[in-house]
């Protein structure tokens, strides 16, 4: 038997990301663009508003995280399914600009080049002085962020009059440790998953990063050279106003059922007695146990000083359930109590507080004096909602402010 028969499955195709070309509860068909712009590092599909001819008043949308390049058909679908925030804006003289990337994965500066491009094309060829729109889900608010505060920081005039992010990670996303550190454990060192987690823009957007080469859990120091450079940019471009969108609920409330120190998922068969647990406060907490036994190994992941992550306020993902089909479909048992945990936290989606301390966590946003935001105005969703799921309600708010 070679080593490669011996070693467990390799669960092919497994990446735990933004659901942005995932999530399409309501297919519909995606028109013939308008134009389509190839961009330093990555390229836009434009639709021209309801009455133009030209592009008149441009909506620049970027893409989010995920492996590869991005998808901008399953892109328009998924900001079409539930809201129909693309064609809301066009049908209010709005042209969209879905503005993707050549590798998602890649670092926010290497994707700020297509934004930048993109904002300083649509500048150059829009008719008329309305000032352009700029923004982004989830990662695509960071890009888009940066680029905006770069070009300022050059003293190059990017004519833009508003800026948004759709539950961007301002402040850090979430990923369980455990969770990273068992894309390491598959016995097939360049699997997707590991790729994913161990990529740039992961490293630079995750509050805490697992370190495959040391196992050391702390702040990548990809992150610490990106907020370095935001903090020499300014922090923020400072023209547009700057809204923001958080798909979780601002009242401290997040997800009850999720308490901390329970199992979260537990396999057998393959990575036997492998078991993930909801993150818990305190020193030499477990946040998981890793067992294989091809090639045989085991590890135990614990944490030190974090706050309650998995349950708190926030844009939900479905980690422990992507998880946990992977592992079906490789031939495992599971038992999986809790399939969605936070993903972006509230505070981080309106950029209010750090994560690292569970008082602020769990803060009541919606208490909180404005001027603790760095926006100029949010919305957070009235109930828990999937990571940038574009629900009535929050697609509405968005859509009015941009709509002026």
């Amino acid at each position: 038997m070679s080593p490669q028969d011996s070693a467990e499955p390799e669960l092919a195709g497994l990446t735990i990301s933004d659901p942005l070309d995932q999530r399409v509860h309501n297919p519909v068909d995606v028109p013939s663009p308008d134009n389509e712009w190839s961009l330093p590092e990555g390229f836009a599909w434009v639709f021209l508003g309801q009455g133009n001819r030209s592009l008149v008043r441009p909506v620049i949308i970027s893409d989010g995280f995920s492996l590869g390049r991005s998808e901008l058909d399953k892109l328009y679908q998924f900001l079409e399914s539930d809201y129909q925030l693309i064609s809301d804006l066009r049908r209010r003289g709005k042209d969209v600009v879905l503005l993707g990337y050549n590798e998602r994965t890649a670092a926010i500066q290497t994707n700020a080049q297509a934004a930048i491009a993109a904002i300083l094309r649509a500048g150059a060829e829009r008719l008329g002085d309305d000032r352009l729109i700029v923004g982004g889900f989830s990662m695509g608010g960071l890009v888009t962020r940066y680029a905006l505060a770069k070009l300022e920081h050059q003293r190059i005039d990017h004519q833009t009059g508003t800026y948004f992010s759709f539950d961007t990670p301002h402040r850090g996303a979430t990923i369980p440790v455990g969770v990273q550190a068992f894309s390491y454990f598959i016995p097939f060192p360049d699997n997707d998953f590991a790729r994913q987690m161990n990529s740039p823009a992961a490293r630079q957007m995750l509050w805490q990063h697992y370190d495959k080469d040391t196992g050391k859990i702390g702040v990548a120091e990809e992150r610490r050279v990106l907020l370095d450079e935001l903090a020499r940019l300014g922090g923020w471009p400072r023209i547009p106003r700057l809204l923001g969108v958080a798909s979780g609920r601002g009242d401290g409330v997040g997800l009850p059922e999720v308490r901390p120190g329970e199992t979260a998922l537990r396999v057998e068969r393959i990575y036997p007695g492998t078991t993930f647990y909801t993150q818990a406060q305190g020193d030499d907490v477990t946040a998981a146990y890793l067992n294989r036994r091809f090639p045989k190994a085991e590890k135990t992941v614990t944490t030190n000083g974090f706050p309650e992550l998995d349950g708190a306020p926030g844009g939900t993902l479905n980690t422990y359930r992507i998880l946990a089909d992977a592992l079906e479909k490789g031939g495992g048992t599971v038992d999986l109590r809790h399939p969605d945990i936070c993903f972006v936290p509230t505070i981080s989606a309106v950029s209010v507080r750090d994560i690292g301390r569970q008082q602020d966590l769990y803060a009541k946003v919606d208490e909180l004096p404005p001027d603790e935001s760095d926006l100029d105005d949010f919305i957070c969703s009235s109930t828990t909602t999937t990571h940038t799921a574009v629900t009535e309600e929050l697609g509405t708010w968005l859509v009015d402010r941009l709509g002026y």
